[in-house]
C-alpha cells in the first residue's frame, strides 16, 4: 500500500492506493472514524459489484451499515438527488457524529460529497473512487457539487474527506474508454508539475493501458501526491491551484456545447491539453517540441487530440467566456513554459485563441 498525506492542517487526510483493498475498507475505516454508523452512497453498477463486499467489510469491523443508490449519470448530479439522499439519511435516523462512504466515480463522489458537506451542517466523509478519473482527480482535493441548469458544478463546497481508498483493481471492470479518460488527467500531472514523471508515462504507457496493477499503483500515487501538494498550498482554488485546469479551459467549453453527451470528460482535456499547448507556442511560451510530446502520448493513449470539425469556434468561444474561471471577461489558459512546468495567463488574446482552436480541426 502507497499512503499519501494531505497536508490542511486539521483537515489533513490520508489517500491510500494499493491493490484489493476494498475488503479491507472496515479495517481502514475503523482508525479513522469514531461513529458506528456509515451510510454508503453508490450507483446500482456499483454497488452490484462491490455493495456486499463493502457491506460485510464494514460489518466486520463493527459498524452498522446502511446502503443507498443513486442513478447512474452525470444528468443526476442535481439538487434533487441530494435531496432523496437527505430523505433516505433522515429516514435511518442518520446523526451529525455519523458518516458517509461514497463509493464509485465522480458523480457519486461530488454528490455524496455535497450531501455530507450539507447534511446537518456536515458529518464526515469517506471516498472510495472506483474508476481512474475519480481516483486522481474527483475524490482528492476537497471539491464536492452539483450541476445546476446552467452549468456544471455551479452550486458546490469544498469539503475534505476524513481518507480517500483507491484500489487499483477496482478498474479492472471498466471499459477502456474510461481507462482513457482517466490517463488525461495523469497526463496532465505530468506535464503541469513533474517531467520525469511525463517521461515515465512515455515509457510506459502501454503498461497502464493493459492495467498492470504495480503501474497503475505508482501512477495513480503519483499523481494524487502532485494534487496533494497543489491543493495544500491553496485548498480553496485562490492561486497556484488554478494549474490544475491545465486544459480545462476548451475542454469544458467543448462539454458543454456537445451537452456533455460526445465525449467523456478526459476526452475533453486531451483535446484542451493539446489545443492550449499549441496555443502556448504559438505566443511564444512553449517550444513546439513539447507540443509534439503532448500531443504524442495523447495519441498513444487512444485519446482525441483534435476539435471535431463539426463543433463552431464560435460557438467554443462563447462557451469559454462563460466559464466560471473567466475574470473581467478576460480568458484565462494555463500554458506550459515546459514539460512539468506553467503558468497562468491571463488576457490571452482571443484572435490567437481563434487562430488555434480554426487550427485545431479533425473529421471526426
Amino acid at each position: 500500500m502507497t499512503e499519501v498525506a494531505v497536508s490542511l492542517g486539521e483537515r489533513s487526510y490520508p489517500i491510500y492506493v494499493a491493490a484489493g483493498e476494498v475488503e479491507r475498507l472496515g479495517v481502514v475505516a475503523r482508525r479513522h472514524l469514531t461513529a458506528n454508523r456509515i451510510l454508503v452512497v453508490t450507483n446500482p453498477t456499483v454497488r452490484a459489484i462491490y455493495g456486499k463486499q463493502v457491506q460485510d467489510s464494514l460489518e466486520k469491523a463493527g459498524f452498522s451499515v446502511c446502503q443507498a443508490e443513486i442513478p447512474d449519470g452525470e444528468e443526476y448530479k442535481t439538487l434533487d438527488t441530494v435531496k432523496e439522499l437527505y430523505g433516505k439519511a433522515l429516514d435511518i435516523g442518520l446523526e451529525r457524529g455519523d458518516s458517509v462512504i461514497a463509493l464509485g466515480g465522480g458523480v457519486v463522489g461530488d454528490t455524496a460529497g455535497f450531501f455530507a458537506a450539507t447534511y446537518m451542517r456536515g458529518v464526515a466523509l469517506v471516498q472510495v473512487p472506483t474508476t481512474l478519473l475519480a481516483q486522481v482527480d474527483a475524490s482528492v482535493g476537497g471539491k464536492v457539487g452539483v450541476n445546476h441548469p446552467r452549468g456544471k458544478n455551479l452550486i458546490g463546497a469544498f469539503y475534505q474527506p476524513r481518507f480517500v481508498l483507491a484500489d487499483v483493481e477496482t478498474l479492472s471492470t471498466l471499459p477502456i474508454r474510461e481507462i482513457r479518460a482517466g490517463l488525461a488527467e495523469v497526463i496532465k500531472y505530468g506535464v503541469i508539475w513533474d517531467a520525469n514523471f511525463f517521461s515515465w508515462l512515455e515509457t510506459n504507457i502501454g503498461r497502464l493501458l493493459g492495467l498492470e496493477c504495480a503501474a497503475l499503483e505508482y501512477a495513480i500515487a503519483t499523481s494524487c501526491r502532485i494534487k496533494a501538494d497543489v491543493v495544500s498550498a491553496d485548498e480553496r482554488e485562490e492561486g497556484i491551484r488554478a494549474v490544475l485546469n491545465f486544459g480545462h479551459t476548451v475542454a469544458h467549453a467543448l462539454e458543454a456545447i456537445t451537452d456533455y453527451n460526445r465525449f467523456v470528460h478526459g476526452e475533453a482535456v486531451a483535446i484542451g491539453m493539446v489545443a492550449a499547448a499549441r496555443l502556448a507556442a504559438r505566443l511564444g511560451y512553449f517550444e513546439p517540441a513539447g507540443v509534439e510530446r503532448i500531443s504524442a502520448i495523447v495519441s498513444r493513449t487512444g485519446l482525441p487530440g483534435e476539435i471535431p470539425a463539426d463543433v463552431p469556434v464560435e460557438a467554443l468561444l462563447e462557451a469559454m467566456h462563460r466559464d466560471k474561471k473567466v475574470a473581467s471577461k478576460q480568458l484565462i489558459f494555463i500554458f506550459p513554459e515546459a514539460i512539468g512546468r506553467v503558468r497562468i495567463v491571463r488576457g490571452v488574446p482571443v484572435e490567437a485563441v481563434t487562430a488555434v482552436l480554426a487550427g485545431s480541426r479533425s473529421e471526426r
